[in-house]
């Protein structure tokens, strides 16, 4: 091969050379930002749950007497669940159901819990407020009126002999809760032993959750939970409507919230 020919080639694989990294940079610039956007995100602004509970229109209000086969409950569609707040573990003996009804101003739900045997805070008066209601038998609802404002939410319980508790809680810069928060809901239960059975109904003012009158249309996030059974933590049954998202057990974590969705 000549001179002039060699130099040809030298000239040329410099510049092949040259193109080759030109195009691995380009391809690198443009791959690693795709990476990035392929990564899954969030549904619905932070919510990982789309799981919805119905809340039917109700014409009229009226007063929780912890009877669930009044008119007013006739068609309001329950959801079931048994199983425990992670969703591994199913309880047929705590099987419960909630249902939802709605007026402009009020949120109503119905529990409906079977049980084995009850475990609650005796000779105490039910009129008033108990805290540390949830080392008991109690259902829960954590409610959240405005989704935009996700780590923002309200807590209330009822125990089967309708002592009750209400919470407000701010996730936003660690945990805050404020015991002192007056929700001004009304409850009532009702125990049919013979079938093992326990009922709650809960009527909670829209007002008191910061919230507008409700609309047809109108979505908000919640959870339903209950915690069931004697002894400690660890051989007590917690449910969880919304199961929570592995790593953590503890049922405050809104981002598993469901949907209720509130309808004509």
């Amino acid at each position: 091969m000549n001179g002039t020919c060699r130099r040809i080639i030298v000239k040329n694989s410099g510049r092949l050379r040259w193109l080759a990294a030109l195009l691995l940079v380009l391809g690198c610039s443009y791959i690693l930002p795709v990476k990035g956007i392929a990564k899954p995100a969030p549904k619905n602004g932070g919510y990982i749950r789309d799981i919805t509970i119905t809340s039917k229109f109700c014409p009229a209000d009226f007063m929780p007497d912890g009877d669930l086969s009044k008119k007013a409950w006739r068609h309001a569609k329950p959801v079931k669940f048994d199983h425990d707040r992670m969703g591994h573990i199913h309880f047929p003996q705590s099987a419960m159901e909630v249902a939802s009804v709605w007026t402009p101003d009020y949120v109503y739900l119905a529990y409906r819990c079977k049980y084995d045997t009850l475990t609650v805070y005796e000779g105490e008066d039910p009129a008033k407020e108990r805290k540390l209601l949830w080392l008991r038998d109690v259902v829960e609802v954590y409610i959240n009126p405005h989704p935009e404002r996700l780590k923002h939410y309200y807590e209330l319980e009822v125990s089967p002999t309708n002592q009750w508790i209400d919470i407000l809680i701010d996730l936003s810069n660690g945990w805050y809760s404020d015991m002192g928060w007056d929700s001004h809901f009304d409850h009532a239960t009702k125990i049919d032993a013979p079938h093992h059975l326990w009922m709650t109904e809960m009527r909670i003012p829209v007002k008191s959750l910061e919230g507008n009158r409700i609309q047809p249309g109108n979505k908000w996030r919640l959870n339903f939970s209950r915690l069931d059974g004697p002894g400690d933590d660890s051989t007590r049954r917690f449910l969880c409507w919304s199961t929570l998202p592995p790593g953590d057990t503890s049922l405050h974590q809104p981002v598993a919230f469901g949907i209720i969705k509130f309808v004509k």
